[in-house]
């Protein structure tokens, strides 16, 4: 099995030059794009990036088609992590060991970063599929998860959800659509781009497996935020408790918790074996889950 970090690395030197260079020259010296720059390369295992890669390579379509989604993939996030951190939403100081982009360029701008970066990514991905229509419905997928239906709505219940007791079938529903989406952008994005080539079982087994992965990396945030300290996690700990917040932690105790992160990776590895046993090379796959189930931060 391939070393993580390697992986990490690999996918980083294929996406970092992209995001350095999401704005033109002429406009980096606006202070909305300083701060979308400073929030966009701070640093970060580029999860998202990583996904996207490792299933292009899985999939054996061209990883230089696929990269502007991934970097517009990471611009999305970015943005969806600017204005989490605001006052207004979980009010946090400190995001990847950093000041978050709000304590730094000031509320204002923050809001404008985000705005900014959202925008940025659907223009990078619309002059892909101005380039090649068949890569129409990746666009809207990545819009669909981004939004209402995917990453929004889940950011709309979490915010609902404070000072609340929610049941376990609603914060499933919740960290599916906050956490999951994007991460199920990640390793569909490359089956959108090529599905002409694809079955709808491969669609299927892709779908179960990045569920899995979305819903194994909230149940170890989860965990995290209540074992964990902010220097090895580069973020404020403790803020479900503060916020008085429904997690897998809360509602199924700490070891239940456990229990349902080893059931879930024991999923992703399931629809992985099915996906091998579709004639697909999974190796560089392997490693993935085997992080999400043993990550420290």
């Amino acid at each position: 099995m391939e070393d993580i970090n390697s992986l990490i690395n690999e996918a980083c030197d294929w996406v970092e030059e992209r995001l350095e260079n999401a704005f033109d020259e002429e406009l980096k010296d606006d202070i909305t794009v300083q701060a979308c720059m400073y929030s966009l390369m701070a640093g970060g295992k580029r999860i998202r990036p990583l996904l996207c890669y490792l299933s292009s390579d899985m999939l054996g379509v061209s990883k230089d088609e696929v990269l502007p989604f991934a970097a517009a993939l990471e611009m999305i996030h970015t943005y969806s992590l600017i204005h989490d951190d605001l006052p207004a939403m979980d009010n946090d100081d400190l995001r990847r060991g950093k000041p978050t982009c709000h304590k730094r360029f000031g509320e204002g701008i923050a809001v404008l970063a985000g705005d900014c970066l959202l925008n940025r990514a659907f223009e990078t991905v619309t002059c892909e599929v101005a380039r090649n229509p068949s890569y129409a419905r990746a666009a809207k997928e990545l819009a669909s998860l981004s939004g209402i239906n995917g990453m929004v709505g889940g950011q709309s219940i979490d915010l609902a959800s404070e000072n609340k007791s929610i049941s376990i079938d609603r914060l499933y529903e919740l960290q599916r659509k906050k956490t999951g989406a994007l991460l199920k952008a990640a390793v569909m994005l490359p089956y959108y781009m090529f599905e002409t080539r694809f079955s709808d079982e491969l669609a299927l087994e892709l779908s179960e497996i990045s569920n899995c992965l979305g819903l194994s990396f909230q149940i170890k945030d989860d965990i995290l935020d209540l074992e964990s300290d902010v220097k090895t996690l580069g973020k404020s700990t403790g803020k479900d408790e503060r916020d008085h917040k429904s997690t897998f932690v809360t509602l199924l105790g700490i070891e239940g918790a456990r229990e349902e992160l080893k059931h879930n990776i024991e999923l992703c590895y399931t629809h992985l074996d099915n996906i091998r046993d579709m004639g697909y090379d999974v190796s560089r796959f392997e490693p993935v889950i085997a992080f999400f189930a043993g990550r420290d931060h």
